[in-house]
Order: C-alpha cells, then structure tokens, then sequence
C-alpha cells in the first residue's frame, strides 16, 4: 500500500474514531431519555407555572448543572493530562467564603460572589503550581487539597452550617430566567465560553499537544507551565461556581456535605463524553452528555422508589457499560 493511501486510511481510521466516542454517549442518554419517558409516569410532563418551567427532565437539567460545571473544568485537566481530585472541596470552600461574607460580614452579594470564585480560583492555580512547578503526581496533589479544603471551610466556620436569608444571592440556585432555571442558564454560558475560548485561541491546540506529549510540547517551545496553572485555575472556578449554585440552593454552606463526592461523578462525565484519561482533546459537549447521563438515571430510579444504594450500583454498571462501548476495540478502525 503506497504512503499517500495509510495516510488517507489513517485519516479516515481517526475521523471513524472520533465519531464512534461522540456517539455512544448520545446513544446512551437517548436511550435513557426514552426508557424513561415510556416507563417512569410523569417523567416527560413539562409544565409552566409563576413564569418557570417544571417537570422532572426540568430538574434533571437544573440538579445536573452543578456537575456539568465541574464536567466543564475536569475536561480541560484531564486533557491536559492531569486530574483534579479537589474539585467537591473547592465547592465547599467557595461556598463557605461567600456564605460567611454575606452573612456575617455584610458585604454585598457581586463581592462576596466574586470572592468565592476568587477563592475556588486560587486552589486552582495552587493545584497547578504543585503539579507544574513542584512536579507532584496531579493525582496527589489534588488528593491534598480535597483534603485540605474542606479542612479549611470547617476551619472557618468552626464545623457548622452558615444559613443565610438573602433573595438575591438564592436566585443564583432556585431562579430562573425566562422560565429556565438559573442554575441551567450559568452551565450552559460556562460551556459556550470554553468553548469558544478553545476554539478562538490557541489554548485548545496548547491542551491537546500537551496531552498528548508533555515533553515534545516543551521541546517545541509551547508553554506548558502556564497552560496547566491556566487549565487547574479554571476547574477551580468552575467548582466555585457550582459551590455557589449548592450554597444558594439550599440557603446555607454546608461544609460537609457540599460537592461531597461529586469529584467522581465529574470525572465519570468527562470519560463517558469521551475525553480520554490519557490525555488529549477535550470534548465539552460530550462531558455535558455525560453529566446528563448520570442525572437522567438519578432522577428516574428516584422516581421509581429505588433506594439509594441500589441507585449508586446501577449507575456504577450503566457508566461500565458507556466506557466499554467506548473502548477502541469496540471503535471501528481506532486501532488499526
């Protein structure tokens, strides 16, 4: 076979690739979505009530924000080659700071939001220095700051729940806009801005070289350093914003409970939208798939009364199954 003919088989193997990832996880929640719409009373009921919109795929959209966030800034870790681990406690943290400065300190509610996500931001980077700089195992040094920011939220608030009665800074978690829920409307901006930054700028092509191969995108002079403290500092401000959401939902922080683990069930999105472990191009809108996979399946066995811990066995088989239709084997071509 001449060289121009493998490369065009190459080509054609790669696309088939690509296609067969992006399919399964669209396959999976159309197939849920319709299981459950057929089978699950009142699941597909959509009703509009005080100028919102209600139903149960309403909530699983609205109660699966906080993860499609989180989903959101894993994707660009993970593709980057790294993992962050820390993300539930950052949710905590960010949470904890804003809840405190609105209710005990008085500031206004753009302020102490801003803070929150400052906060959530700084662990980010933090994560990115100890992984780039310091050269810790991504794996170890977001384990530490799983550890350490949940420890420093019950440090600041001395192990208790911070309520907080302020309509303002609630509609960050049960308002709605235009009839869609508040909570929706930030994961989706948040999804639309990545991806047009990865797109418009050079920052999508940063992270899948440096996925890829960290030491050849160093030896090409591409700036690897500061595209993992950029990567780490935006999942840690989406977990701060998903903190905010949880904070402003249920009217308090709760810091031990906040995002408690949700680190796994974003690192679960990201692999079943088809972002792989290994390192390469982040897929967006397939972690956002994904996180919708995992609520649909929640809030249907909820409805249908299944206890809770048959609840996390099913889902554990339901996302085995997604990953392995993903494997390359399985892909037509993807290892030829």
């Amino acid at each position: 076979m001449g060289i121009e003919a493998q490369r065009t088989r190459r080509g054609w193997n790669a696309g088939l690739a690509v296609g067969w990832r992006a399919l399964w996880p669209l396959l999976a929640l159309g197939l849920l979505l319709a299981i459950n719409i057929a089978w699950t009373p009142g699941f597909a009921e959509i009703k509009w009530q005080d100028g919102r919109l209600y139903g149960a795929m309403i909530d699983v959209a609205r109660n699966g924000s906080v993860v499609m966030l989180l989903a959101i800034g894993m994707t660009l870790v993970i593709a980057s080659a790294g993992i962050d681990l820390s993300v539930g406690s950052v949710m905590a943290l960010a949470g904890t700071v804003t809840a405190l400065l609105l209710a005990t300190r008085g500031w206004g509610v753009p302020a102490a939001v801003a803070a929150g996500i400052g906060a959530g931001a700084a662990v980010g980077v933090w994560n990115g220095v100890l992984v780039s700089l310091v050269g810790l195992q991504p794996i170890i040094a977001s384990l530490v700051m799983l550890v350490a920011g949940r420890g420093l939220a019950q440090m600041l608030t001395g192990d208790q729940h911070v309520r907080l009665e302020i309509p303002a800074f609630e509609q960050i978690g049960t308002g709605a806009i235009r009839g869609v829920p508040t909570p929706v409307v930030i994961a989706a901006g948040a999804a639309v801005l990545v991806v047009a930054l990865l797109r418009a700028t050079a920052l999508g092509m940063y992270v899948e070289a440096i996925g890829g191969n960290p030491r050849a995108a160093r030896l090409c002079g591409l700036p690897v350093h500061r595209v993992r403290l950029a990567v780490y500092g935006m999942s840690g401000v989406c977990a701060a914003i998903a903190g905010l959401i949880a904070t402003a939902d249920i009217k308090e922080a709760d810091v031990a409970n906040c995002g408690l683990y949700l680190e796994l069930d974003a690192v679960l999105a990201v692999v079943i939208g088809g972002t792989s472990l290994r390192g390469g191009r982040p897929h967006i809108l397939g972690a956002l798939i994904g996180a919708l996979i995992m609520q649909t399946l929640t809030t249907a066995l909820q409805m249908r009364g299944v206890a809770t811990e048959h609840t996390l066995v099913i889902k554990a088989a339901v996302a085995l199954a997604v990953c392995t239709a993903q494997a390359p084997r399985l892909g037509r071509g993807a290892d030829a």
